[in-house]
């Protein structure tokens, strides 16, 4: 039985009841706020080590209370997955780009969410895959040791999942692979994902990265690969 903390973010009473049975019953240890500032006093209080977060919030929006966490240094590894029936694209890849783990639209299976969950504290608790020796590549430096980049000489704040695809890529300059290569990598053979997913993660880097985004390439019909030094 799981014995994590997690912090359910939902105002609407059927929905919170629906989560908060099925996550007692596979053994987490629930908290529920109903709205973005009782969510961020309750964080501020007791980090919990998941956070299940509605974007549609009164008056401080799910979103918002992304920013604020990720603007923390403190939390700004904490998980979130974002619950929304907001299922366009724009709202997923803001969602995304402020560093949520992960997303689930509604209506969604508990069986499923049940599974994003385990996947994401998963990666929470594991090293980063693969050699742990620092990378000098262009102008970019990658550090796994203190999860930290560095583009001409300043720090880049990423999420822990796109520091993974980031690392990657980079340890293997030139590599083409494509997007459920990335996705078996970062996140394991059983995580369900779709290649939007991984190519959100690779547009959120590029921005970040800056003059160094270019080094991410696409190959048409293939997938992606880090430019050869």
């Amino acid at each position: 039985m799981a014995n994590e903390k997690i912090l359910i973010v939902e105002d609407e009473a059927d929905i919170l009841e629906l989560l908060r049975y099925n996550l007692n019953r596979e053994g987490y240890h629930v908290r529920e706020a109903a709205t973005g500032e009782a969510a961020l006093d309750l964080i501020r209080k007791d980090v919990p080590d998941l956070v299940l977060l509605d974007l549609m919030l009164p008056k401080i929006d799910g979103l918002e209370v992304c920013r604020q966490v990720r603007g923390n240094g403190e939390n700004k590894a904490l998980p979130i997955i974002m619950l929304t029936a907001k299922g366009e694209e724009a709202d997923i890849v803001t969602g995304l780009e402020l560093g949520a783990d992960d997303y689930v639209t509604k209506p969604f299976s508990p069986r499923v969410l049940l599974a994003r969950i385990r996947a994401v504290l998963r990666r929470q608790s594991m090293e980063i895959p693969g050699d742990t020796e620092s990378l000098q590549l262009h102008n970019l430096a990658i550090h796994p040791g203190r999860h930290e980049v560095l583009v001409d000489g300043e720090q880049v704040t990423l999420t822990r999942t796109e520091f993974q695809v980031l690392h990657y890529l980079a340890r293997r300059p030139g590599w083409v692979f494509t997007r459920y290569q990335i996705v078996d990598a970062v996140h394991g053979d059983d995580y369900a994902v779709t290649e939007r997913s991984v190519d959100v993660q690779i547009v959120g880097l590029r921005k970040k990265l800056g003059t160094a985004g270019k080094y991410i390439e696409t190959v048409r019909g293939v997938g992606y690969r880090f430019g050869a030094v």
